[in-house]
């Protein structure tokens, strides 16, 4: 057996456990303290993830930290401080703004250390709201999901020290996204539930995400009627993700593919537990969020499963996407943009969009490989406890 180089408790705090970026780095660096010997729990309201935290080992107790809530939130921090006393928790790292003056609250008055994961760009337009928002900066240390991101929050909290504030971008697991170990069969099944029939050759997009207005799914309804008058037929759009109760948003978007007659080009999938597979299934993603995403692992992953992305050319896809290398980056919010990238996308030869992929993949395992996240993340722990 490896000799433990990670002995410490983490106490890891997370509003839910759905599937998500945040939700999954979760997961990610749960595993990866396990691995190094020490022991992992997590506070969370609970999700789909938490079978897998369960069974790799990790300890998840149910609390209400996603509530906003001040009186819960009081409560969380009188739970947390017990726990924390109770278990001998070294490090408290919270991941969303919702749960942090509790968890951090918490560690201060316990006499631990905190680490604080920026996974999105939070903007305010109030006082109060800049306040909320600035309850992570109170940790010992900060870890920024981008570059794009640790220069957001140090050009908006201008006292922070930039020591830290530390940027490690999101880690994808390469043997989970390794476009050779395809099964067929799952393919094929998954093809089946899409409504896409056998021997279809037409060139497929996929757009991941939950049904929301800002991920841009409208944006690519209107870039794929462009197509369809300009008589490019050669392709279909599958999007993956569900509202979350958003049905207003999701009717909306029925409605324009049907008013624009595209039912048989654009699919509304739902949820998808095995995105490996789906990208698999397809040879192109799209990411065309019309904010600027803070990471983006909808244009990363792909590139790991060597399939190209066409992502909006702002954010921090501006880090993950090599234009005219490893995919494309369009004007946000432009349909026609869209439509002309997508239109070059599907004439690209196909040895060209092979090359394109597999400088894609190479560039995520050097750059956002996940054991290169665990290692960076475990490091900053033990740099608390030094």
């Amino acid at each position: 057996m490896p000799k433990p180089t990670f002995t410490a408790t983490v106490l890891q705090v997370v509003p839910e456990l759905d599937t998500g970026g945040v939700e999954q780095t979760v997961v990610d660096i749960s595993e990866a303290i396990i691995a190094a010997g020490g022991r992992s729990m997590v506070a969370t309201k609970g999700g789909r993830l938490e079978e897998r935290l369960l069974k790799k080992g990790a300890t998840v107790i149910h609390m209400p930290v996603h509530s906003k809530n001040p009186f819960v939130q009081w409560q969380n921090k009188s739970t947390l401080r017990r726990l924390i006393r109770a278990e001998k928790v070294d490090i408290v790292h919270v991941r969303s703004r919702a749960p942090a003056m509790a968890a951090i609250g918490a560690a201060k008055a316990e006499g631990i250390r905190s680490v604080a994961t920026y996974a999105g760009i939070y903007n305010a337009r109030s006082g109060l709201k800049r306040w909320y928002n600035s309850q992570m900066t109170r940790a010992d240390m900060i870890i920024a999901n981008s570059d794009f991101t640790r220069a957001h929050i140090l050009k908006t909290y201008a006292g922070l020290s930039p020591d830290k504030v530390i940027s490690i971008p999101r880690g994808i697991d390469m043997k989970r996204f390794d476009p050779e170990a395809f099964d067929v069969r799952k393919i094929m099944k998954m093809e089946e539930s899409w409504g896409v029939l056998s021997g279809d050759g037409r060139i497929r997009f996929l757009l991941a995400g939950r049904l929301t207005k800002w991920k841009g799914q409208a944006l690519v309804v209107e870039a794929a009627n462009m197509l369809r008058h300009e008589d490019i037929d050669n392709f279909m759009i599958i999007m993956v993700g569900d509202d979350q109760g958003r049905s207003e948003y999701t009717k909306t978007l029925k409605d324009s593919i049907h008013k624009y007659g595209l039912e048989e080009r654009i699919k509304l999938v739902g949820h998808c537990d095995d995105m490996p597979s789906a990208y698999t299934a397809c040879h192109y993603a799209l990411a065309p969020s019309l904010e600027p995403e803070a990471f983006g692992r909808t244009a990363v992953e792909p590139q790991a499963m060597q399939r190209p992305p066409l992502a909006a050319n702002h954010g921090a896809t501006v880090e993950t996407v090599l234009p005219g290398e490893t995919g494309w980056l369009v004007k946000p919010g432009d349909a026609h943009a869209w439509a002309d990238a997508m239109k070059t996308a599907i004439t690209l030869p196909e040895e060209d969009r092979f090359e394109m992929g597999h400088q894609g993949r190479e560039r995520v395992r050097e750059q956002y490989g996940l054991p290169l996240m665990c290692q960076r993340t475990l490091d900053i722990y033990r740099s608390l406890l030094t």
